[in-house]
């Protein structure tokens, strides 16, 4: 069959795309202990090799890997484990179906390899299940909780006290003590609720997600000396906070990104706002001047 430039082009973007999924593959089950998962994941990255062997039949090139992509998706393996990552990989399965289409009267190995493409989606969605996603609850009580109350208290102290050392040891003392109360809230709970979810490392999960919160917005006042300022910094922090997290939420479990993040940053927000006004006129009540 003749190979025009432009399918040739349209070969070449797939054999690349082939490289970079075996690299993933491999090096995703790398990480992992022997087990059924490991196997599937193996078994995915020598099928991703024989396409890219298909591919390269018909375009007579080598195609080195995106050494770039592949070494931030291997970071985002380390970072927040590999069923994100997966999922954002399938996302790239989903788009490569499309391209295989538009080769698909031109090659006739087309339609054994979107086979083998869609198989490879159910074969990850049967394996994927990592502790990490298991405690998500545990890290959404943790964030939330730490988002609300400490974008509240923040803004009820930047009024009332007007001192960002004053305003970053109130905060640093509400949310520690906050963070373990929440810890032991979430031990009892889990430990009652007999899931499969250990009480201890459902607990560690929550606090780590409070203390690690607090740090973030209580940081702007320990480096500036402009409570308003600090307090604007703080605020922002918190909705990235919450678009990071509702990002990975909704590609590691499917769920939709708009309303969650809309939702947490609104009543996190609210909160903060509300926050601001009480304690303005519970200053106005008092007659305090700082």
């Amino acid at each position: 069959m003749e190979i025009t430039p432009a399918l040739r082009q349209q070969l070449l973007v797939l054999q690349k795309e082939e490289i970079n999924g075996y690299e993933m593959y491999r090096f995703i089950a790398s990480t992992l202990p022997q087990s059924e998962n490991r196997r599937v994941l193996e078994k995915i990255a020598a099928d991703e090799m024989d396409h890219y062997q298909t591919w390269k039949g018909y375009t007579g090139q080598e195609v080195s890997p995106d050494r770039l992509k592949v070494a931030f998706y291997k970071l985002l393996v380390r970072l927040v484990g590999f069923t994100f990552v997966i999922k954002l990989m399938e996302n790239g399965e989903e788009k490569a179906q499309s391209a295989y289409a538009a080769v698909n009267t031109a090659v006739p190995e087309v339609a054994s390899v979107l086979r083998a493409e869609e198989g490879h989606e159910d074969q990850l969605m049967a394996m994927l299940d990592e502790e990490r996603l298991r405690y998500a609850s545990s890290v959404v009580l943790g964030l939330n909780d730490a988002l609300v109350e400490l974008t509240g208290a923040l803004a009820g102290f930047t009024l009332a006290l007007q001192n960002v050392n004053l305003i970053a040891l109130s905060g640093l003392i509400t949310g520690i003590a906050a963070a373990f109360s929440m810890a032991a809230s979430e031990y009892l709970s889990t430990r009652d609720e007999k899931s499969e979810k250990q009480p201890v490392r459902a607990a560690v999960y929550t606090g780590i997600a409070y203390i690690i919160t607090v740090a973030l917005l209580i940081l702007p006042f320990l480096l500036l000396t402009n409570p308003y300022i600090s307090l604007g910094i703080a605020l922002v922090t918190a909705v990235v906070i919450i678009a990071m997290f509702n990002y990975y939420i909704s590609v590691a479990r499917g769920e939709p990104f708009r309303r969650r993040f809309i939702e947490m940053a609104a009543i996190s927000l609210g909160v903060a706002g509300f926050s601001f006004l009480l304690s303005y006129f519970i200053r106005l009540w008092l007659g305090v001047n700082l």
